[in-house]
């Protein structure tokens, strides 16, 4: 299946740029150009794009505000925002995935990284840049503690083995690796991960994160993941968000992403 993607940016030059990688992947197309925030919105509404490519910085409506609308209606529930910006600064990170975004790449990155990120969130995948990833540790790390969140009221309708599936989840294991744990089967895993997002009505695995992180304080994690990262899983990504990272690997130069 092809991945439908649209442009969002107020330079020309970066726009056919862009437009020339993407097209140069038989898998990718790009059915539309959006020179500023509205135009991104109006013609996400008429196309439905798998992906909007979006800057941040754009006269009128810039990308952010562009980024919730679009994440907002429920008919664009199938499209994926993925921001693409010079400013990878903690404060732009934090506000894009609150808006929905599904995931936050520099405009350094290699064309092969930005053609992975594409597909990543067409997937239904969320990731983010090092430096973005950088950026939001810090920010967690230089704010003064607060009182816990509460779990919200939708996590009573688990099970008890959905809530212990989806806390592993939350501390960044894949499937399999739950699987091995639990002594079940990678399908059985699955299966639970997919009754859990319908209980807590979330559309793809990257919008579960925020209730599953939740989920977790039920149940002590056994991980060695670094413990700022699975805090600020919390603190940073607050109610409705709809986008989370991957626990970091110290050595990693990579996107860090959510395996499905």
């Amino acid at each position: 299946m092809t991945i439908r993607v649209l442009l969002a940016d107020d330079q020309a030059l970066l726009r056919a740029t862009f437009r020339i990688l993407i097209e140069s992947d038989p898998g990718m197309t790009v059915v539309a150009e959006a020179a500023d925030g509205q135009e991104a919105i109006d013609l996400s509404r008429e196309h439905r794009p798998d992906v909007v490519l979006m800057d941040i910085r754009m006269p009128g409506t810039d990308g952010l505000a562009a980024t919730t609308d679009i994440c907002s209606r429920p008919e664009l529930a199938a499209t994926r925002v993925l921001i693409l910006t010079t400013f990878e600064n903690d404060q732009n990170v934090a506000e894009a995935l609150r808006a929905g975004a599904s995931g936050f790449l520099g405009k350094d990155v290699g064309p092969d990284v930005l053609l992975t990120g594409i597909r990543t969130v067409a997937a239904g995948e969320s990731l983010l840049s090092p430096t973005a990833t950088r950026a939001l540790i810090t920010r967690f790390l230089s704010t003064p503690d607060e009182k816990p969140l509460t779990p919200p009221e939708g996590l009573t309708a688990l099970t008890d083995r959905e809530r212990e599936v989806m806390a592993l989840a939350a501390h960044g294991r894949s499937n399999t690796e739950i699987a091995e744990e639990l002594v079940v089967s990678p399908l059985t895993v699955r299966s639970h991960v997919q009754r859990a997002m319908t209980k807590l009505h979330c559309r793809d695995r990257a919008s579960s994160s925020s209730s599953r992180t939740r989920a977790a304080w039920s149940r002590p994690a056994r991980t060695t993941a670094d413990p700022a990262v699975h805090e600020l899983r919390g603190r940073v990504f607050g109610p409705g968000s709809r986008c989370v990272h991957q626990p970091l690997r110290r050595e990693s130069s990579s996107p860090q992403k959510i395996h499905a």
